[in-house]
């Protein structure tokens, strides 16, 4: 997407501005401790100036891989280089009924979503996608964290909406890995943290990246530039904004402690003048968003974007031709956390049908970046003398060994057989409100019942002060 030069230029221009125009940081710790490590401070300003030595010595103690743990903490993600993770986009306020209807998000839809998300393959991580009305708004943050573990054996993308959700959420990742110490070595979660563009860091966000980076917890930085809005109105120019603002929060976390985990990531994306909306499945956007890509790996560091979502209402031809682009351009692009799977309407609306179709799209993205293999132990000419005296290949023991190997065999959502007579047949989205049903129906994972019930004892101890006395039947 971007020539080396172009690079080059963009990257000098971020120094340019975080030691020249420097960053806001509304947080006094961040500033007294950026200080501390010989950068200028402007007190009155709550501006940094960050030198151009201090961010590349904190790019070279950032980890350029590392690993990200399921609840059983028993198998891993490894987060860097090339590989791909899909996990649903967040944070969604609204779900998809069937019959094209929205409604608010409930615990019981974020229940229902986590346990899809169990039973989907090519869904490697799950996240705390959907934002419950049902409970206060001061609890989200640690309930969603709550019901994900319960729900899903998978890696968590989360985040905080509050700063004072942090200790709850720690201590449920510590009740389930069974001592902070594990917690730290095993990180089961990866915590989003959106600065403000342009060039703005909130308390809650330099609060969130310094708490994780203490207790060895990744970081994602979500910085969301928009062309011509908070960014300027150029693609390079975005860039340059997006560049800056995620190296200085790799500055912050490596402040705190050097090896700290951090991912170079964002949600940067054009701003439709004539809508005033900001499409993410605009084909712009997923050109920032590849474009970035090559600018944090020329860092070498790990990835994340939001792709492989729509701006559609409904799981139409839209929602089709703007998730396919972005789940397979962020694949190309090496894209190591992609979020936004299952995600209608500007990252506000969940489909559980949509998710299911996803899946399939990530399993064919998967099979494209696998690439195709010359298998020496089968050469053509080994086999061709028998092939060619049966007339076909089929049921010869080199097709019937690695047909499955060399083909992506996608589910039941796709129609690959023949037409009924007449023609006609179910639409992928009727195929995948029958597959939502069969997999519900399956057996859920289900944490220790000890776990459970510690688990269960800190979300009341600390929703009580927001009038939360009780925990939904389906939850407790």
């Amino acid at each position: 997407m971007l020539s080396e030069e172009l690079i080059d230029r963009i990257i000098d221009e971020a120094f340019e501005v975080l030691s020249a125009i420097g960053l806001q940081f509304e947080h006094p710790k961040a500033l007294a401790l950026l200080g501390e490590h010989g950068q200028r401070i402007d007190k009155g300003a709550e501006r940094a100036f960050l030198s151009r030595d201090f961010v590349e010595r904190a790019i070279q103690s950032a980890p350029k891989r590392f690993q990200i743990w399921n609840v059983a903490g028993d198998a891993s993600i490894e987060v860097g280089g090339d590989n791909v993770t899909y996990d649903p986009g967040s944070a969604a306020i609204k779900v998809l009924e069937v019959d094209g209807t929205t409604r608010a998000s409930t615990s019981s839809d974020y229940v229902r979503l986590a346990r899809l998300v169990q039973h989907l393959p090519n869904i490697r991580a799950a996240s705390t996608s959907l934002v419950p009305t049902d409970v206060p708004n001061e609890v989200s943050d640690f309930f969603r964290l709550y019901l994900a573990v319960q729900n899903c054996n998978k890696p968590v993308i989360t985040g905080l909406f509050r700063e004072e959700s942090f200790p709850a959420m720690l201590e449920i990742m510590t009740i389930v890995r069974g001592s902070e110490k594990e917690a730290a070595e095993k990180p089961m979660a990866i915590f989003d943290a959106c600065p403000s563009s342009p060039l703005r860091w909130s308390v809650l966000t330099s609060e969130s990246i310094m708490q994780c980076a203490r207790h060895n917890l990744p970081s994602e930085i979500i910085s969301v530039p928009l062309t011509g809005a908070t960014g300027p109105v150029t693609i390079s120019g975005t860039l340059v904004v997006h560049t800056a603002e995620n190296l200085a929060g790799i500055a912050l976390a490596q402040a705190v402690r050097p090896g700290a985990p951090v991912v170079y990531g964002g949600a940067p994306c054009l701003m439709d003048m004539r809508a005033g909306q900001t499409p993410f499945g605009a084909l712009e956007t997923s050109m920032i968003d590849c474009a970035y890509a090559q600018i944090g790996k020329r860092f070498g560091l790990p990835i994340h974007s939001y792709m492989g979502l729509s701006d559609s209402k409904l799981v139409d031809a839209q929602a089709g031709y703007e998730t396919g682009i972005g789940v397979v351009l962020a694949a190309l692009a090496g894209v190591n956390i992609v979020s936004g799977v299952g995600i209608l309407d500007f990252i506000t609306c969940q489909s559980l049908e949509k998710l299911v179709i996803d899946n399939e799209l990530c399993g064919m993205a998967y099979r494209l970046i696998d690439g195709i293999k010359h298998r020496h132990e089968t050469m053509a000419l080994d086999f061709l003398p028998e092939a060619v005296k049966q007339g076909h290949f089929l049921g010869h023991p080199t097709t019937l060994k690695l047909f499955r190997e060399e083909s992506y065999m996608p589910g039941r959502v796709v129609d690959r057989a023949s037409a009924p007579r007449g023609g006609g047949g179910p639409s992928d989205y009727q195929r995948a409100q029958a597959i939502v049903k069969d997999l519900l129906a399956k057996e859920p994972f289900r944490l220790a019942e000890d776990k459970v019930r510690e688990l269960d004892r800190v979300v009341l101890r600390e929703a009580r002060e927001f009038g939360m006395d009780a925990l939904p039947a389906f939850a407790g």
